[in-house]
């Protein structure tokens, strides 16, 4: 570590550790052990489990408090101007969504939201107090995308997602499942796949490979992307017994959507390594899907060819075709 990185830390530390003196100055009795409880939790030591459990702990009080715990992250949120800080605060949202109780949950999800487009402000947040806080900035930047879009997710599937307190048993989830329309299963797997779009989106950074933080992050995130694949695949699923009753359009967008989740095989492996064998059965039942509802080309026409039976059985079920002019699989 640098002079300069080990400077930084030093004001860092004084810095904190003035902040807390500062809150338990200024802070109202009742939220005193709350701003203290955020203020350790977003110090520039290493994240600590248990000051992030402090935070959740307090989804057990009344709504009020809920509600002053989640203005308190936001806030700190907005203010800071420090790389480290703001992930802390970004790793603290992320782990109400997972972890947190049903009043927390309810309270993060009534804050002003505008269809996972920079609802936390920090797409241009920058701190360019050295080369290592450079690039911490692109994973703010990128970890707030990332929330973003799990929120957003969270609302078209009607539940938070990949939350232990909206947990459901595999019967209920497919038997909920079973009773959408294709239109709303669509759109659902379409917002799963671009969280998973997003995964593959994480930055590429040289000084952070080995940064606690950030693998803390990757950590939490790796549990989402499996997640993530079992909710794709209950609905995947759901699909193979409707392919010979979907329309043209939504075969072209069932078609396009696991086009665009293939894309993000080779990266998400990344984050499997240790679960090759069930990952590989995953993307087999992904192809196994796609090629079941085929593209074609015929005379100038786009041709979608509904397979029915497993893939490889050569029984079509019926040809839908649009002139090549007016739809174009990428």
């Amino acid at each position: 570590m640098g002079l300069t990185a080990k400077i930084k830390d030093v004001v860092g530390m004084i810095k904190g550790n003035v902040s807390q003196s500062k809150a338990a100055i200024l802070s109202k009795p009742t939220n005193l052990s709350l701003h203290l409880a955020l203020l350790r939790a977003t110090t520039h030591d290493p994240a600590d489990n248990k000051h992030i459990d402090t935070i959740l702990s307090f989804g057990h009080s009344s709504r009020a408090t809920a509600a002053t715990a989640v203005e308190f992250v936001m806030d700190r949120l907005q203010r800071t101007r420090d790389s480290s800080v703001a992930l802390k605060c970004l790793l603290i949202v992320h782990h109400v969504v997972k972890h947190g109780e049903f009043i927390l949950l309810d309270q993060l999800s009534i804050r002003p939201f505008t269809s996972g487009r920079n609802y936390l402000n920090l797409s241009n947040f920058r701190d360019n107090s050295s080369p290592l806080t450079w690039e911490l900035s692109s994973w703010v930047r990128w970890y707030a995308q990332y929330i973003e879009i799990i929120l957003s997710t969270s609302r078209v599937l009607g539940y938070f997602f990949a939350s232990s307190s909206c947990s459901i048993d595999k019967d209920k989830q497919e038997e909920k499942i079973s009773a959408l329309t294709n239109s709303y299963l669509l759109m659902q797997i379409v917002s799963l796949v671009g969280l998973m779009e997003e995964i593959c989106k994480r930055p590429d950074s040289l000084h952070v490979k080995v940064n606690k933080l950030v693998n803390q992050i990757m950590g939490i995130v790796g549990e989402d992307h499996l997640s993530a694949i079992n909710e794709v695949s209950v609905r995947v699923t759901e699909f193979r017994e409707r392919l010979s009753g979907l329309s043209f359009g939504e075969s072209v967008e069932l078609v396009c959507t696991l086009r665009r989740l293939e894309n993000c095989k080779e990266r998400l492996f990344e984050l499997s390594s240790r679960k090759g064998t069930v990952m590989e059965s995953f993307w087999a039942f992904v192809s196994e899907i796609k090629d079941g509802v085929g593209t074609e080309k015929d005379e100038g026409k786009l041709v979608i060819t509904v397979t029915r039976g497993k893939a490889g059985e050569s029984s079509d079920g019926g040809r839908f075709m649009m002139r090549k002019s007016s739809f174009r699989v990428v």
